[in-house]
């Protein structure tokens, strides 16, 4: 027998989204009340991890304003910053637990020392949930820093704009690269900035009653000339709109610029002078 009711075509909706995402560990059901050994198992396997090393912190709120817009900011100091070699933010009770991945290029590890780095972006939350920043350091130590989030519903709920009006202003980007006088000489804040509506698959079109096929931004590369500083491989727990703030150390005065992909091919593209100010 057919199943046209509302609860059958969301359940279509996800099992469509985990082949597409081919996630890599259990369901909740399989891991009990709490997914986060099962995660880690398929993550991680064996490997220690240092849980709430001082060296790392994350920031959130304990109650989103809105659970398809949660700020999350994560924080290492210099030294370990010298030696990062990745960052994965996991959002637990998410369909697609990795929200993002955070790889560091050389000209991040080797720049000048400016102090404590950051990196901030927003998410969404689907249910009360765990957040973790697990960095892995160059000699393949891990550091974990976790916070509770109380949030619901932001993997399905709708884009904050029509979808067609969504999909009309996509691809416009932007990049800021900014100076400030209560830094090192050489400390940049840069931002990177996509329209996009990185679609879910489990957002409904209220037009239609079905349910908008999962497209999201899956990769950016940040650059100066040549030299890799940070890439980000993202999915759908990374809010519309990704918007991705870190802070590095620059040798030269020298414009920045990144590249960027989405899950349906499409390619962007901005560019970055210096802050005069």
């Amino acid at each position: 027998m057919m199943c046209l009711n509302s609860t059958c075509r969301r359940l279509a909706a996800l099992c469509s989204l985990a082949a597409l995402l081919a996630l890599p560990y259990p369901t909740h059901g399989q891991s009990g009340d709490d997914p986060w050994p099962g995660i880690r198992e398929a993550l991680f396997q064996a490997r220690p991890i240092n849980d709430g090393a001082t060296s790392l912190q994350i920031f959130a709120p304990n109650q989103a304003d809105d659970a398809a817009l949660v700020p999350i900011s994560v924080r290492m100091p210099a030294n370990i910053a010298a030696k990062a070699s990745k960052l994965t933010l996991i959002i637990d009770r998410n369909p697609a637990p990795v929200a993002g991945t955070f790889i560091f290029g050389d000209a991040f590890r080797a720049s000048p020392d400016v102090g404590e780095r950051s990196i901030a972006t927003r998410v969404r939350v689907d249910a009360f949930s765990r957040v973790r920043a697990v960095l892995e350091l160059a000699d393949g130590t891990l550091e974990m820093a976790s916070k509770f989030v109380i949030g619901a519903g932001g993997c399905s709920a709708p884009a904050t704009k029509d979808p067609d009006e969504a999909l009309a202003s996509l691809g416009r980007t932007q990049m800021k690269l900014m100076k400030s006088a209560a830094h090192d000489a050489h400390w940049r804040e840069i931002q990177v900035m996509i329209k996009h509506p990185n679609f879910t698959g489990m957002q409904m079109d209220k037009k239609t009653g079905s349910f908008t096929p999962a497209v999201f931004v899956n990769s950016i590369d940040v650059r100066q000339g040549t030299a890799p500083i940070l890439r980000i491989e993202g999915g759908i727990s990374l809010s519309e709109d990704p918007n991705i703030r870190f802070t590095t150390g620059v040798a030269e005065d020298a414009g920045l610029e990144f590249g960027a992909t989405d899950t349906a091919g499409r390619t962007f593209y901005a560019a970055a002078v210096p802050d005069p100010s």
